[in-house]
């Protein structure tokens, strides 16, 4: 017996070795490795920017604050963003609308020049929202909001046709009608939620052909639309209605929110729950757009007036740098679906459940309360320093693009939702520190460009990179931020590059960079010729 064990020793040697060989060879980690390849000569045309023709702001009243003023021309200047749409235009607090002694109507413009001019001194334009309901003109006393707009139907709706007619013409008579014709006139907000709208579907298409009418009998070119629903709701009903009763209809407008349930929370009581569907949102514009070229009026616009990952201005994903890579994601999917896609919204001032308290909350905004950059602020801003010029490109999670000059952009992302599922809330997810795992290597190749010297710069956000809500956890979340901290927060988060290199090309050498990349991290490349 002896003997024979001594015999298989040897024998066993080289069997062990291969199986300890190949265990360690199986329990290696896999590198996984993406390459967008490119070539600078083939272009597949005009960068399309409906990512930023409009965004969203809470109500008329809050523009006429001097924080969100400037809060909006920073964003528009870093963003680009070219229209607003907000609520409350026609609600109590902007003194539209009242009666005299006699019943008469009076009208009063002067908030909304304010407003307006602001907006044209900006370069931007109003994405008119018309709304809520003056309490002179209502039919009840229903309203919504802390600030409370109206949201019952009009009690003569031949005054309410005036109102519409006599702004259009003031609007009109102050800054021209070749102006105005470049507006858009959106009625109402969401009327098939009980909570904006107090009638029925019937009514509202009564208001709406009320206030296209007075529109049009203005100036016959201006654009108005609607149904401005929830949800990607009553669009064929919509267009039915006007095709039927030769009501006018130049664009379709609704909403659509990430998460997967409820479409109204003032307060985020309810919780919320992102919504693991990869198409959700983007699948709600593609089926809008389908149901348009279906329809008797194939050649409507398609203007989605809100969107987010969340509809409640209580979600922390609107904080986390997860939102940045979310908000990629969706409008490379959406293509060219839709005219516009407007994000709610650009700032955290926004007082639909009142004013809130905490810098940090799970607010709307691109920006907290005291102009901090949100992670989603970077992603809009890196979207408008693309070129005009888009380049061919297979990658489903990229742009890459060229200006006139040969500058060169490239913005890639990862977007991984690494939400946990039904059993946990928004709201108890993505108030914690999330570190992002690995993803592996990126590598980015583009050919035929020209031979130059070019400055590099890189830039990224993602876990603890320009990630400002990290930076408040760390701080200990205090409920004020004073001065000081907010300064920190901002220096911390200012979106500066990440590196900044000179190289030269040469005889048409591909150029050619390769990152480490993690779960939601975003990168814009610029390439700058010197």
């Amino acid at each position: 017996m002896t003997r024979v064990l001594f015999l298989l020793i040897p024998m066993l040697f080289p069997i062990s070795e291969t199986l300890v060989a190949q265990t360690a060879k199986q329990k290696k980690p896999t590198i996984q490795e993406r390459v967008i390849d490119i070539d600078f000569n083939k272009t597949s045309g005009k960068l399309n920017t409906m990512f930023n023709e409009c965004v969203g702001a809470g109500r008329a009243n809050e523009g006429l604050r001097a924080d969100w003023q400037q809060q909006l021309a920073y964003v528009r200047k870093e963003c680009g963003f070219r229209y607003i749409r907000m609520h409350g235009l026609l609600t109590d607090d902007m003194a539209v609308y009242t009666v005299d002694g006699k019943g008469n109507p009076v009208y009063n413009y002067m908030y909304i020049d304010v407003l307006v001019d602001f907006l044209q001194s900006i370069g931007m334009k109003p994405f008119v929202e018309l709304g809520f309901m003056p309490s002179a003109l209502a039919s009840g006393q229903k309203t919504i909001f802390w600030w409370r707009g109206n949201v019952t139907p009009p009690k003569n709706y031949e005054k309410w046709g005036a109102l519409v007619k006599d702004l259009t013409r003031h609007f009109t008579e102050r800054y021209g009608a070749e102006e105005v014709k470049t507006w858009y006139f959106e009625v109402w907000n969401e009327p098939n939620l009980d909570g904006f709208w107090a009638g029925t579907q019937d009514d509202y298409f009564k208001l709406y052909t009320y206030s296209a009418k007075a529109i049009k009998s203005v100036n016959p070119s201006y654009r108005v639309g609607g149904p401005g629903t929830a949800g990607a709701a009553w669009e064929p009903e919509m267009i039915a209605y006007c095709h039927k009763n030769n009501v006018p209809i130049d664009f379709i407008s609704t909403h659509a929110y990430g998460v997967k349930q409820g479409y109204l929370d003032e307060f985020g009581n309810s919780g919320t729950v992102l919504d693991k569907n990869p198409m959700s949102v983007s699948g709600d514009v593609l089926q809008s757009r389908r149901e348009i070229a279906s329809s008797p009026m194939p050649d409507l616009e398609l203007h989605y007036t809100e969107w987010s990952a969340s509809y409640t201005p209580a979600d922390p994903i609107h904080d986390s740098y997860h939102e940045a890579a979310y908000v990629l994601q969706k409008l490379k999917q959406v293509g060219k679906a839709a005219n516009s896609m407007s994000y709610w919204v650009f700032t955290d001032i926004f007082e639909e459940p009142g004013p809130r308290f905490t810098p940090f909350h799970g607010g709307f905004g691109m920006l907290n309360t005291q102009g901090i950059n949100k992670p989603v602020f970077y992603a809009y801003q890196f979207l408008n320093r693309l070129g005009s010029i888009e380049l061919v490109n297979s990658d489903s999670t990229s742009w890459v693009c060229r200006d006139s000059t040969g500058n060169i952009q490239v913005l890639a992302w990862d977007f991984t939702n690494t939400h946990p599922g039904d059993s946990v809330h928004n709201q108890q997810y993505y108030i914690r520190d999330l570190p992002s795992k690995p993803k592996g290597k990126l590598k980015i190749n583009i050919g035929d460009v020209p031979d130059g010297t070019y400055a590099l710069e890189i830039y990224k956000v993602g876990y603890h990179c320009n990630d400002a809500y990290s930076s408040y956890l760390a701080m200990g979340k205090p409920a004020q931020l004073n001065k000081q901290q907010v300064d920190q927060i901002k220096k911390q988060n200012d979106g500066s590059p990440l590196s900044r290199e000179i190289i030269t090309i040469q005889s048409k050498v591909a150029f050619s960079k390769e990152l480490e990349i993690q779960e939601n991290d975003v990168f814009f490349l610029n390439l700058i010729k010197l």
